[in-house]
C-alpha cells in the first residue's frame, strides 16, 4: 500500500478526540505519528472504562507509537526537544494557557524548529470573548447552529456520535497537509489553527448559505423535506431509509413498490413541490404501508424496482454485509492482548487499499525504541 506521508514525523500531544483524530488521519496516510503522553495516566481517554486501553482511546489512536514524557521536567523536556528537532508536525488541543505551562507553546517550538508545522486546536479560537470557554462536542454543535438541525423539537434529545470532535480533527489534518505542501517550496513551517466552533460553522455551510442568500433559517426538517428523505419502520421493528430527491422515475417506481399506482395522481403528491409542501402527509400515507412487511422484504422489493434505499443497519450488520466484505472495510492487526480489528482508511491510491493496521499503543510502549528508556511498569494495566 502506498504511504504518501511515510517521510513525515508527527508529534501528537493531543488528548480525547480532536487532536488524536488529526494524528490518526495523518498516520493512516503513512506518517510516523508519535503520541506523547503524560507518564502514569496518558491520554485521559485511555481510562474511560477504568483501564488504560478503552475503546474510546482505541478509536482515534491506531497506527501510532506511544512515549511518555513530562515536559515540565527538564530532562524530559530535553528529550522532547531532541525529538522535535527531527519532526515535521506537532499537534495539540489543550485549553488556552496549558501549552505555556508544559513548555510546548508555538513560539518556543517554532524557534527550535522553523520547519515545524505547529497545529493548534481549540474550542472557540485563540482569541475573542469565548476564548476561555470549555468546549466539548455538544457545546460546539450547539454554538455553531448545527445541533438544532439534529434535534427533534417534539422529543428533544442529543443524538448521534461526537460529530464536532471528529470533524475538527479532519479539518486540522486538512490544514496540516496544506502547510506540508507549501513547505516544499518555502522551506518554512506554519502555525495551523482551527477550533471546534470554526470547524462546525464551516461544516454547517448549507445552513448559513440559505440564511445569507435567501434569508431562510433552516430547521431539523428542512433538508429531509427538500431532499425527500424518509425512514420507515417495518413489520419486524427494523427500519428502512429512502432518498427520493430525483429523478421522477424513482417516485413512479416507489408507487409500484408500495402497490399504490394512483398515489402520484393525488394533487398533494403529484409534483416535487407538492411532495415537499406535504412532507408530513406523505410520511403518514407511506408509514402504515411499510409496516405491512419486513425490512428484508422491502429491501428486495425496492431493489428490484431501482428505488434509492438502504436498510438502516447497525455496526455488526455493516461489517457483515457483502459490500463491506468485498471492499475489505474491516482490517486486522496484532493488539496487546489479541487481534485488533478496525475500519480501514477509505482512501485508495492507484487502486490499492490499506489492508494492514498497527494497533493503538500501550502507554509508553515505544519508550525504549524512541527514547532509549524502558516501558512504564503500569502501561499494560
Amino acid at each position: 500500500m502506498p504511504k504518501p506521508l511515510k517521510d513525515v514525523r508527527v508529534l501528537d500531544m493531543g488528548t480525547f478526540i480532536t487532536g488524536p483524530a488529526a494524528g490518526m488521519l495523518l498516520a493512516d496516510l503513512g506518517a510516523d505519528v508519535i503520541k506523547v503522553e503524560q507518564p502514569g495516566s496518558g491520554d485521559p481517554f485511555r481510562s474511560f472504562k477504568g483501564e488504560l486501553y478503552s475503546p474510546h482511546f482505541q478509536t482515534y489512536n491506531r497506527n501510532k507509537r506511544s512515549i511518555t514524557l513530562n515536559t515540565k521536567n527538564p530532562a524530559d523536556r530535553a528529550r522532547f526537544d531532541d525529538l522535535l528537532a527531527g519532526s515535521d508536525v506537532f499537534i495539540q488541543n489543550f485549553r488556552p494557557g496549558v501549552t505555556e505551562r508544559l513548555g510546548v507553546d508555538a513560539p518556543r517550538l517554532r524557534a527550535l524548529n522553523p520547519r515545524l508545522i505547529y497545529c493548534s486546536i481549540s474550542g472557540f479560537g485563540p482569541d475573542g470573548p469565548d476564548r476561555d470557554r470549555p468546549a466539548f462536542d455538544t457545546v460546539a454543535q450547539a454554538a455553531s447552529g448545527f445541533l438544532r438541525l439534529l434535534v427533534n423539537p417534539h422529543h428533544p434529545r442529543v443524538v448521534g456520535p461526537a460529530i464536532a470532535d471528529a470533524l475538527t480533527g479532519f479539518y486540522a489534518a486538512y490544514g496540516v497537509l496544506a502547510a506540508l505542501y507549501e513547505r516544499q517550496s518555502t522551506g518554512m513551517g506554519r502555525l495551523v489553527e482551527t477550533s471546534m466552533f470554526e470547524a462546525m460553522c464551516h461544516f454547517n455551510l448549507d445552513d448559513f448559505t440559505h440564511l445569507l442568500s435567501a434569508g431562510e433559517i433552516m430547521g431539523p426538517h428542512s433538508r429531509p423535506q427538500v431532499s425527500q428523505s424518509y425512514v420507515f419502520q417495518c413489520q419486524d421493528g427494523r427500519w428502512i431509509a429512502l432518498h427520493m430527491s430525483s429523478p421522477p422515475k424513482f417516485w413512479d417506481n416507489l408507487a409500484k413498490a408500495v402497490e399504490r399506482p394512483d398515489m402520484l395522481d393525488q394533487p398533494e403528491f403529484a409534483t416535487r413541490e407538492a411532495r415537499i409542501a406535504n412532507y408530513e402527509q406523505l410520511v403518514s400515507f407511506l408509514a402504515p404501508i411499510f409496516l405491512e412487511h419486513s425490512r428484508a422484504w422491502w429491501a428486495e422489493r425496492l431493489a428490484s424496482l431501482d428505488v434509492p434505499h438502504s436498510a438502516v443497519l447497525d455496526s455488526r450488520e455493516v461489517i457483515e454485509s457483502d459490500q463491506a466484505r468485498h471492499l475489505g472495510i474491516m482490517v486486522e492487526g496484532r493488539g496487546p492482548s489479541g487481534p485488533f480489528q478496525t475500519v480501514r482508511s477509505p482512501v485508495s491510491f492507484d487502486g490499492e487499499r490499506e489492508t494492514g493496521v498497527r494497533a493503538p499503543p500501550l502507554l509508553g510502549q515505544h519508550n525504549e525504541e524512541i527514547l532509549g528508556i524502558g516501558i512504564p511498569a503500569d502501561a499494560a494495566e
